[in-house]
């Protein structure tokens, strides 16, 4: 299991940019987490790359991230990676045990929260996002209103991070890949 195979799976699967994006800003973020707890980086940074793999083809409920799972299964991922991809959405019913399980779900709609408040920015950039300007958003609910309010709550509580650190944390960590990511 490395990187490179891990990007080129999900370039044969996701043809969307902004999905890309989106698998590059959650890898970023679940790297930042497991060197600030001392984890396995490239597992969970690979985690978080592939967790939503089979979004682009498969978005209804009733397949994803289920046809994803099967996909990494059959191409040999560890079985922590295959469930955590699982637990990442409520709807699995996958309840999510592990500290990697919990990050990824914390990350997941936070970054594409944080890529949508950078959006609306005078500059469309990422350096003009702080915790301040995603509460803000946060109160708007006509704003991102896909985006559970609670979810993003529940995330922080379930890593143990209060809200605005994770906030701060994901925001540094897409900083670091922010031309990367567009923003």
């Amino acid at each position: 299991m490395n990187r490179e195979e891990a990007w080129a799976l999900l370039c044969e699967y996701t043809q969307s940019e902004n999905l890309r994006r989106h698998a590059l800003a959650v890898e970023a973020c679940m790297r930042h987490y497991a060197r600030l707890w001392n984890e396995d980086e490239e597992l969970w940074g690979i985690t978080g790359l592939l967790h939503d793999l089979d979004y682009d083809q498969h978005p209804s409920l009733e397949e994803h991230p289920f046809v994803g799972m099967e996909i990494l299964r059959q191409k040999g991922y560890p079985e922590e990676v295959v469930r955590a991809v699982g637990a990442h959405a409520d709807h699995t019913g996958i309840p999510r045990q592990t500290r990697m399980e919990h990050t990824l779900y914390a990350c997941d709609e936070l970054t594409g929260f944080v890529t949508a408040v950078a959006l609306v920015r005078p500059n469309k950039k990422l350096a003009e996002v702080d915790v301040a300007a995603v509460r803000k958003k946060m109160k708007d609910k006509a704003f991102a209103r896909a985006v559970s309010r609670e979810e993003l709550l529940k995330g922080a509580e379930e890593i143990g991070v209060p809200f605005d650190e994770h906030v701060q944390n994901v925001i540094h960590a897409m900083s670091t890949i922010a031309d990367e990511l567009g923003l």
